[in-house]
């Protein structure tokens, strides 16, 4: 029996890593086009419904990926200020290795005072110190602030290692990626190194390339069908006959069954007006999603698509799941490890991420259009309402068709 009990508890822990886990990168100025650094964090998590939500409680205004299930946002899971502070998470399994304290699970709740109460990379060190311990996390915190500074810090309940983003010796190429291991905790434990490495040969390519870019993260890092071990691509595997369904396994590439949302906070230069800042934000199933930048300046008047509605969730969300829905069509057991690839990609161009991906392209173009003139416009606020009304009709009326 006390095996049995053993096994259930593996089982059960294994599924756990399954689920909330997540790939992310920090990227410096130093290392982008434009000079303005990058942070990127595809969420992995069984909830699934996920929004934007605006806040106004803090010494700072901020904006925030929350759970529709968490209407207030006591957690946020990715989110900027309006001091230019931005900070997200990727879940770490090799910090703790044996724990008996009852504290756990807080990472979100910790980012959200954060948040509230940090201007940068140094204060949220600061915040870290005075925090009360045991903090209740096993973490790695991703923060970059308007001055230029970025760093990941791999965070348990008592002990941190900052890892700066900034510094050569420890990230070489101008960048870190993280997915679910700390660096500094055992290295023979925690997951996501599959994902680690997919992540690091993708962003590798489009270093050597000068590619380190918003679009190249959330269309070719966080739609990759590509799997470093196995050398698969799943955009090359569809069949010829667009209707026929065609099932691939789907596991331990960077979307997963599990991810809820992929966002990219675009930062700004230094010296540069904080109200650039741009949270490009993918709600909802990444494959089966599209982009909408967003601007803290507006406060609660984002676009109506990525806020919560009066049946608790966010519309654009729930369109991405509805489609989602047609690339797992297994119901039984174990369902979510197949997919349905040419609901998805098809040699006749009909599939969803085929539809998608040109009312995306128009949005990116559009966006970054805007954004090159709004730099050199102090009045650039006035016209964000009638962009985020484009935004609006354009992808509606592209899932209108869809669904």
């Amino acid at each position: 029996m006390k095996k049995l009990t053993l096994l259930i508890l593996i089982l059960l822990i294994s599924a756990g890593l399954q689920v909330l886990a997540c790939t992310s990168i920090i990227i410096s100025g130093k290392s982008t086009p434009d000079g303005r650094p990058i942070m990127w964090k595809n969420r992995d998590t069984d909830t699934y419904q996920n929004a934007i939500k605006f806040f106004d409680d803090g010494k700072y205004n901020s904006i925030g990926l929350i759970d529709s299930d968490d209407p207030e946002g006591k957690s946020v899971w990715i989110g900027y200020n309006s001091a230019g502070f931005a900070i997200m998470n990727t879940a770490s399994y090799n910090l703790i290795m044996q724990d008996t304290i009852d504290v756990r699970d807080r990472e979100g709740m910790v980012m959200r005072e954060a948040l509230m109460q940090c201007a940068t990379v140094n204060e949220f060190e600061s915040f870290l110190n005075n925090y009360k311990k045991p903090m209740g996390v096993e973490t790695n915190f991703g923060v970059m602030d308007a001055n230029g500074g970025a760093a990941y810090f791999e965070v348990s309940n008592f002990t941190y290692k900052k890892l700066d983003v900034n510094d050569p010796a420890i990230a070489p190429l101008g960048y870190l990626i993280h997915t679910n291991f700390s660096f500094s905790g055992d290295p023979n434990t925690g997951s996501g190194q599959i994902r680690y490495k997919t992540a690091e040969d993708l962003f590798y390519e489009a270093a050597q390339q000068n590619n380190l870019t918003v679009r190249f993260i959330l269309q070719d890092v966080s739609r990759s069908l590509w799997h470093s071990l196995t050398k698969t691509d799943l955009k090359k595997c569809s069949s010829e006959n667009p209707a026929e369904q065609k099932f691939m396994n789907f596991t331990d590439f960077i979307p997963r069954y599990f991810s809820s949302s992929a966002v990219a906070i675009q930062g700004v230069k230094p010296g540069e007006n904080v109200e650039y800042t741009t949270m490009w934000t993918v709600l909802g199933f990444p494959l089966t999603s599209v982009v909408t930048p967003l601007w803290l300046c507006m406060g609660t008047q984002q676009p109506a698509l990525v806020m919560l509605d009066n049946t608790g969730v966010a519309p654009l969300c729930n369109k991405a799941l509805r489609l989602k829905q047609q690339l797992f069509p297994i119901k039984k057991s174990y369902g979510e490890n197949y997919i349905n690839i040419n609901a998805l990609y098809n040699t006749a161009g009909t599939g969803i991420m085929q539809k998608l991906r040109p009312v995306e392209d128009l949005i990116f173009d559009e966006a970054n259009k805007k954004l090159d003139a709004w730099r050199a416009n102090k009045n650039f606020k006035q016209e964000i309402p009638e962009f985020y009304r484009f935004l609006d009709r354009k992808i509606r009326e592209q899932y209108m068709n869809l669904l």
